[in-house]
């Protein structure tokens, strides 16, 4: 069952972001618009994944809102952005249940 719905700006070939929890924004249609990816993952109870902090904005006026991570990471090279999402990643899933 998916559980989560990764955006379009993050990496789509992440071992974390595989297997049957998770789907890409890409998958579906990689035009998708901010408000189309908050209302498919409201509709369907998944929590976004992203770094756009247009989503950390949206939850402020959506009752009840998807659950979203917003990764705030400034920029660091793919390794770095794996090594450290790989420390923080089983943290962030628990706080997000």
């Amino acid at each position: 069952m998916k559980k989560y719905l990764i955006d379009a700006n993050l990496p789509r070939y992440f071992s974390l972001w595989s297997g049957e929890e998770f789907q890409h924004v890409v998958q579906i249609n990689d035009e998708m618009k901010d408000s189309e990816i908050w209302r498919y993952a409201k509709d369907r109870h998944l929590t976004i994944v992203t770094k756009d902090a247009d989503f950390s904005d949206l939850v402020i006026f959506s009752n009840p809102p998807p659950r979203v991570i917003h990764i705030k990471f400034g920029n660091m090279k793919m390794r770095e952005f794996h090594q450290s999402m790989s420390k923080i990643w089983s943290e962030a899933c628990l706080l997000s249940s």
